[in-house]
């Protein structure tokens, strides 16, 4: 074959790049355009707008960047510019499908909802700013709530609300905001420590100012709202319980599990990767229990972790303790794994006791601001439901090497990389790094008994359930009972726990399924690198393959992970 002209070289070389320019430029423009896109006045609305014609607007905007990043020839940009706008379609994507089925008419999960979301609004306040703007948002609550009771009032008209069935006990997420002192509202701890930096005379306008909010705009909205759910909502919200029953029901649950998993997965798959999981799981437990020289059935050794006192702490504080003892374990650990730690430290907190009756075991709440940290929340409400053998494994994945560490470095990234990613989040990503860091946690040593390696697998089958449970719930029929006992019958969760999950699924289709599809797809790459690479498989350098761009799709962490692999193999030859 002759070779080009050497002017005939340099033309399409310099065509190219021209093109690969213009792509690029058009790229920023469109990112641009969604960062300073202002779907409202922050102002007006501190605790955001919640209309149907909101909705409206941003599925009509997220079309029209949409259509222009269709019109980019990607193979001419760069890795990271790739991945933004792969990011960026993700997230445009589930805007208009989010208004596509209206699920915005029903914002309300078991152990969530718009009511209980005002509780992440409570922080320390640093400064006179945070004052100003916390006192602005208590005083947006009545505005706040009109909204929502619009939306779910046309949810109720057009079939779209959660099942009664997860509504028992939800009279703890109002109740207890419905306070005679205003002084004893969860919602006044922030003025109980005012910055040294206020005067006396701020002091003194600004607790004026938290009587007269808390009293007139907090605590008569909470009782607005128990007297909604109580004689409006509950007695005519469904009685089905699979979202599939409802209208587009199946349709929608074959969105949710595309957006929770990142993959193009049916529901029948997802079911039989948790039914294998479930089988792989019970056989490691059963190995570890014979660890334990108990002598009774899988049943009864179940039974056993769940009612033994030994296993259980006696105080909140005692449980708090434990859970920031583990938490230095790992800290002292994490060198040794990765190439990059976050700046931003983090806290152990007990669960706020106004959302804790309903609330998952622990969860990760990332800093609002520079001047907060993160927080590992561990719920200390019904003790002896919290059993110590878990914590370990709860630790490591809300705080680190899990959450605390992923969600960090996320919104630590370079300033190369567009402001939208770094405080991005995709759940089979994030979560399965949660599980993920799990598994970790047992290289590092952190597991020091038997009881906390089998705290750590029934941990691992909680979310192995998950995919059984989820997908027979939405698309099988299943009934709660029938969830129910199948968690009984596979893990060592507490009954209250068991019980506030399974609500829990039954209210967000889809998510419980992104933490076991997460991690099964970080370890299946984590396995071949180590096979690919053998001797030359560095831990820290994996990790900071998976981290260093950021929250990603799972296709698109296994083409940078293989990316690595046969850069590193090509190197060896």
């Amino acid at each position: 074959m002759r070779a080009l002209p050497a002017f005939l070289a340099i033309f399409i070389l310099c065509s190219s790049s021209v093109f690969a320019q213009k792509d690029s430029i058009a790229l920023e423009k469109i990112i641009n355009k969604f960062q300073n896109h202002k779907a409202y006045d922050r102002e007006e609305y501190p605790l955001g707008l919640y209309t149907e014609a909101f909705y409206e607007s941003e599925a009509d905007f997220a079309e029209e960047l949409l259509q222009e990043l269709n019109e980019l020839e990607y193979s001419e940009l760069s890795e990271t510019q790739m991945i933004s706008a792969d990011l960026l379609k993700y997230d445009l994507k589930n805007t208009v499908k989010t208004y596509e089925f209206k699920a915005y008419l029903n914002p309300l999960l078991s152990d969530s909802g718009f009511h209980l979301s005002l509780n992440y609004q409570i922080r320390d306040l640093n400064n006179y700013e945070q004052v100003k703007a916390y006192l602005n948002k208590l005083n947006a609550i009545p505005t706040y709530v009109d909204q929502h009771f619009k939306l779910l009032r046309e949810g109720l008209k057009k079939g779209i609300t959660q099942p009664v069935v997860i509504f028992e006990g939800y009279e703890s997420t109002y109740d207890s905001q419905i306070v005679d002192n205003y002084k004893e509202s969860y919602f006044y701890q922030p003025f109980e420590n005012l910055p040294s930096s206020l005067s006396e005379k701020q002091k003194d306008s600004v607790l004026t100012a938290a009587e007269k909010a808390i009293t007139k705009n907090v605590i008569p909205e909470f009782m607005r709202i128990k007297k909604f759910f109580e004689t409006e909502y509950l007695p005519k919200t469904r009685k089905s319980l699979g979202v599939s029953e409802t209208s587009n029901g199946e349709e929608y649950y074959d969105y949710l599990l595309e957006y929770y998993t990142t993959l193009d997965m049916s529901a029948d798959e997802v079911h039989k990767i948790g039914l294998s999981e479930v089988e792989r799981i019970n056989k490691e437990m059963r190995k570890i229990m014979a660890e334990t020289d108990f002598e009774g059935t899988f049943s009864e050794f179940f039974d056993f972790l769940r009612t033994d006192e030994q296993f259980y702490a006696q105080t909140p504080e005692e449980l708090l303790m434990f859970a920031r003892d583990i938490a230095k374990r790992i800290d002292a650990k994490l060198p040794a794994y990765f190439t990059k730690l976050p700046r931003k430290p983090y806290g152990v907190a007990e669960v706020p006791a106004a959302i804790a009756p309903k609330y998952t075991t622990g969860r990760y709440i990332g800093a609002s601001d520079e001047t907060q940290p993160g927080y590992y929340w561990v719920n200390t409400y019904d003790l002896p439901s919290r059993p110590k053998y878990v914590l370990p494994s709860l630790t490591a994945h809300e705080a680190v090497p899990g959450h605390h560490l992923q969600i960090s470095l996320n919104n630590e990234l370079s300033e190369e990389i567009p402001e939208f990613r770094r405080n991005f989040y995709i759940s089979a990503f994030g979560e399965g790094w949660g599980l993920y860091s799990e598994f970790l946690a047992e290289e590092m040593g952190i597991y020091r008994n038997p009881y906390e390696i089998f705290g750590k697998l029934t941990y691992e089958q909680w979310r192995a359930c998950r995919l059984v449970v989820d997908t027979s719930i939405h698309a099988l029929g299943w009934t709660r009972e029938q969830a129910v006992d199948f968690m009984k019958k596979n893990t060592a969760l507490s009954i209250h726990e068991i019980n506030t999950e399974v609500d829990r699924y039954i209210s967000w289709p889809g998510q419980a399924v992104s933490y076991k599809i997460g991690e099964l797809k970080i370890r299946e790459l984590r396995k071949k690198a180590e096979e690919a690479l053998g001797g030359n498989f560095d831990i820290r350098k994996f990790h900071e393959v998976i981290l260093e761009e950021g929250v990603v799709t799972l296709p698109i962490l296994e083409e940078r992970v293989m990316d690595y692999i046969n850069s590193k193999s090509d190197l060896e030859k």
